[in-house]
């Protein structure tokens, strides 16, 4: 193991790092901080888990420091960009952490908070700024972001955000920056569209592979379930029941099957939080402190998430659905295991997800463990399924419910429904069928011959007896026409 002692880092950065407990550097960053510290551009590649903030934020510190710099107003000398806002403010976090005993400064720029406090922040210039591409493309329309003055450019999760659409938000921030910078790309896994990109903006970098490319943890033991995917839930809900499982983490395609996890747990008695897109910011993070502080033990997530979430004591991981991308796979299950702890995987694959869990397996180059039901998976099963979630009420099933009076139009007072003032007809029903004129659904009977026309209808409703197909008469009051005079009454007077 590599001391930090020998990696040439001051004496306040060792202290703070000998505050929470580092004194052996991991494989990245022992091959990238030496690289960093002379100013080298990196292309670093290792698995999540692995380190990757401390190898870029640690020696970036050091170069801000030795510069004695000040940040410009609206500018920033350090710029991290990132593709979640819990990656944001995990790395922000972080950077405070390891610049203690310096006079650096940190900021985080990303959606969901305020705007003003990110213009208030920018406004007096700022060391170190860490970002999402979107937030920060919108200060900069508005010129409250100045990106001249950056000496140090760092992508986090490279590959993430090319997968999120960021390609154009981070050639427009490129363009507003300096040529004469250090770059850093960081990610986990570098398909060749991202090495393409990273050639884009850095230059003769120094290249760090940890572990080859989309490998999961070693510490990991990957199970799978064949199982329907009506049966799922059941299946998550006796797996939950294992008392081993210290800290759990859900992960479902889409943000409605998140919700959708949560409140079918929450009918069987087990406490869940979702965090996904369409929660807002103080959502996602009182989930998340709830989670890490282990008030709430399960937390169901989509991909997104999968990059920002890192609390220790994540005992498990399951893929309540497989991802179609399989590098994702990587990265869920690299929530667990960290800090050099023990993880377990666990996937349920239906039989519309058997191709995933092979594009997995042949990118990992590992065959999951399969895993057979729970005995009495059947009984199990029933049993769960006869406790459904709460059902969302109407308002007025709400108010019946609590006792409270309503009044309907005739000002009545009734609890419940307002019921409806045409009786049990249904749309789409005739209306002499619920006034017993004939059986519902059965067509009034005609005459034989007789064609029923507008004009008929109209006479039947006059009560006129008039012939088929006669126009009918109209007798309201009718505008008189113009006619002249006779010709001996022009110009005299009238009789």
């Amino acid at each position: 193991m590599t001391e930090f002692k020998s990696l040439g880092l001051s004496e306040t950065t060792l202290a703070a790092l000998a505050a929470k407990g580092y004194t052996n550097a991991t494989p990245i960053q022992a091959q990238s901080i030496p690289a960093l510290l002379q100013g080298r551009d990196l292309l670093g590649i290792a698995q999540t888990g692995t380190g990757k903030t401390a190898a870029f934020m640690l020696p970036s510190i050091e170069r801000l420091v030795a510069s004695n710099k000040r940040a410009q107003p609206r500018g920033c000398r350090m710029l991290v960009l990132a593709p979640t806002r819990e990656l944001a403010s995990q790395i922000a976090e972080s950077a405070r952490q390891y610049s203690k005993g310096t006079r650096l400064t940190v900021a985080t720029v990303f959606g969901g908070t305020s705007i003003h406090k990110n213009k208030t922040d920018l406004a007096r210039g700022v060391d170190i700024v860490v970002a999402t591409p979107g937030r920060l493309v919108d200060l900069i329309d508005q010129c409250y972001a100045i990106l001249l003055g950056i000496e140090i450019l760092v992508l986090d999760e490279a590959d993430q955000m090319m997968d999120l659409g960021f390609i154009h938000a981070l050639k427009r921030i490129v363009r507003e920056l300096p040529s004469k910078r250090q770059t850093l790309f960081f990610s986990a896994t570098m398909p060749k569209s991202i090495r393409d990109l990273a050639n884009q903006f850095i230059h003769e970098p120094v290249e760090v592979k940890v572990t080859p490319v989309a490998t999961t943890a070693e510490r990991v033991e990957q199970f799978v379930t064949h199982v329907s995917q009506a049966e799922k839930q059941s299946l998550l809900t006796i797996k939950l029941r294992d008392e081993s499982i210290d800290r759990a983490l859900i992960f479902t395609r889409t943000k409605h099957g998140a919700d959708r996890v949560v409140k079918l747990l929450a009918g069987n008695g087990i406490a869940a939080n979702a965090i996904h897109g369409n929660k807002s910011q103080p959502q996602r993070e009182r989930a998340l402190g709830e989670f890490r502080s282990g008030k709430v033990k399960l937390l169901v997530a989509t991909d997104i998430a999968a990059r920002g979430i890192d609390v220790s004591g994540v005992s498990h991981v399951f893929n309540f659905e497989l991802p179609n991308v399989p590098e994702q796979y990587v990265h869920r299950i690299g929530r667990t295991a960290r800090a050099g702890n023990d993880g377990v995987a666990i996937s349920f694959c239906a039989d519309d997800e058997r191709t995933y869990l092979r594009d997995i397996e042949r990118l990992t180059r590992q065959k999951l463990t399969v895993v057979p039901l729970p005995e009495d998976f059947v009984n199990e099963s029933a049993k769960i399924k006869s406790t459904r979630a709460p059902v969302q009420m109407s308002r007025d099933e709400q108010n019946g419910r609590n006792g409270r009076a309503m009044q309907n139009r005739n000002g009545q007072n009734h609890r419940g429904p307002r019921p409806n003032p045409h009786g049990d007809r249904r749309h789409g029903e005739q209306r002499g069928a619920h006034a017993g004129e004939r059986p519902q659904g059965e067509r009034q009977a005609r005459p034989e011959g007789q064609r029923q026309t507008l004009g008929a209808n109209f006479g039947a409703r006059e009560g006129g007896d008039r012939p088929q197909g006669e126009k009918p008469r109209f007798y309201g009051p009718r505008k008189k026409k113009w006619a002249p005079r006779p010709a001996g009454q022009r110009g005299g007077a009238r009789s």
